[in-house]
């Protein structure tokens, strides 16, 4: 089913209505379009025109999205797709800096001098001890980060100060009456709502239902019924059959949109997807780091497979950068050889590479953690959803973690969501890389308790599993795709 089919079958005076509930569908917000397509380098000079015109239309109401271009009439739909695909055919600019190719070729062709990672020699106790740590690592900070998803910078300090807990160290709780009326005297745009008990302390009973945890378990899902030689077209498949299309989420969503219109990988990822290169893939990549043990190369070829299907040039390296840092936690023990063994991976002229260094930069001149988070700001504006969901911001601020974490399992999750941006993302991510790295024995007690060995997911057959069944699980999928 595509737009057109969609407007075709809904009644006029319903389609707007239609449209408003499904954002992430239409693939029309015109503002996110321009500015993805201007930071890849698009020559818009031939199109500014059309996108002043459809953006002078004043959206019909104030509904959260409204302001990224979504949910005008279908006239306005109709004319912002066609624009949008038009962008797609537009060359890059002549001063365009960066090499960003897409294809797995381009992408090795492009990367910078390997990095020595350790060969790994490891029992299958060891394999299960660091991916049961990775996996409930990645579970354990993205809970962290779960309740201050969306929130601004400031809102996230002023909630946690009140109730006693800043710098973070503990999971978030629902304040007293006291503690909230200093809070609203702050005026901060977000507070925490008690209505969410089972993400905050005093009623969480194992891990809710999150896409940082979906598609952890969907890798792996995928790896175990396909092998080593899965293809993208297999991933597609897999959502279809196994996901429901409204537990995704932006570029995701909009790629699942494609593969029912018969709009195939790599076709999917570009097709009216304004989002193809926000986080949606960076998150994805974690089972394929843990089942290749010191194998960064092979991590993230798998990761592209994954990425490719749904995201273009820094979203694909996202996942990529994600997957091979995993593979080389396992023998890795310095941070900054970590990272730069998933830098390895990705193109050393891309955009990500570089905005990576300006953290890694940062950290070697000796700056504070708390100018980094300033400079990360400065350059991405936390208010813009784009900015805020975009995969370099938010790799910035997982960089950050692990460079500043002092290798400590809770100021790693904790600076990578007191830095704002998608908080529960990248605690996952920070959370999964120190799980791997020092194992399940090394995580503490107090984050890891709480998660009562259960995670419920969205995907078939996961829907309310034990943790470390579905660790051992992973691991003997791993085992038996080995070289």
């Amino acid at each position: 089913m595509n737009d057109g089919n969609i407007a075709q079958q809904v009644p006029d005076a319903e389609y707007l209505e239609w449209i408003n509930r499904h954002v992430w569908l239409d693939g029309c917000e015109l503002r996110t379009e321009r500015k993805q397509a201007e930071e890849e380098g698009r020559d818009l000079s031939s199109v500014e025109g059309e996108f002043a015109r459809l953006l002078a239309v004043p959206p019909p109401d104030e509904s959260w999205h409204q302001h990224l271009g979504g949910g005008r009439d279908r006239a306005w739909q109709e004319a912002a797709g066609r624009l949008v695909d038009r962008v797609q055919t537009l060359p890059l600019r002549r001063d365009y800096p960066y090499v960003e190719p897409s294809d797995l070729a381009g992408i090795r062709a492009s990367r910078p001098a390997a990095v020595d990672v350790p060969a790994w020699h490891g029992t299958r106790e060891q394999l299960l001890r660091q991916l049961h740590g990775g996996l409930l690592g990645r579970i354990c900070g993205c809970m962290l980060g779960k309740p201050v998803e969306g929130w601004d910078r400031r809102s996230i300090r002023v909630n946690a100060q009140a109730t006693g807990n800043w710098p973070l160290a503990g999971y978030w709780r629902i304040p007293t009456p006291a503690e909230q009326a200093a809070i609203d005297s702050q005026a901060p745009r977000r507070t925490i709502n008690p209505k969410w008990t089972g993400v905050l302390a005093d009623g969480i009973d194992g891990m809710v239902e999150d896409d940082d945890t979906n598609y952890t378990t969907v890798g792996f899902a995928v790896v175990k019924s396909k092998g080593v030689n899965f293809r993208p077209l297999d991933v597609a498949a897999f959502w279809c059959a196994n996901i429901p299309i409204f537990h995704t989420c932006t570029a995701e969503r909009v790629a699942y949109r494609n593969f029912v219109a018969c709009i195939l990988p790599p076709a999917s990822a570009s097709v009216r997807n304004p989002y193809r290169e926000w986080i949606g893939a960076q998150i994805r990549a974690d089972y394929f780091g843990y089942a290749n043990p010191a194998k960064p190369q092979r991590a993230a070829e798998w990761a592209w497979r994954d990425a490719c299907i749904s995201h273009v040039r820094n979203g694909i390296y996202g996942e990529m950068w994600v997957a091979a840092m995993l593979a080389a936690a396992y023998t890795v023990r310095d941070w900054a050889r970590v990272i730069a063994a998933g830098l390895a991976q990705i193109p050393a002229r891309c955009r990500l590479a570089e905005d990576v260094g300006k953290v890694i930069d940062a950290h070697r001149r000796g700056m504070a953690w708390e100018d980094v988070v300033d400079m990360i700001h400065r350059q991405w504006d936390e208010t813009d959803h784009h900015d805020w969901c975009h995969t370099n911001s938010n790799a910035q601020v997982v960089t950050a973690g692990l460079l500043y974490g002092e290798d400590d399992y809770e100021k790693t999750i904790a600076r990578a969501v007191m830095a704002g941006f998608d908080t529960d993302c990248n605690g996952a991510t920070c959370g999964s890389l120190w799980g791997v790295m020092h194992g399940v024995d090394a995580l503490p007690g107090k984050w890891t308790a709480p998660m009562r060995d259960r995670i419920r997911t969205g995907v078939d057959k996961y829907h309310d599993v034990a943790i470390s069944a579905l660790a051992a699980d992973m691991a003997q999928t791993a085992l038996a795709n080995a070289d």
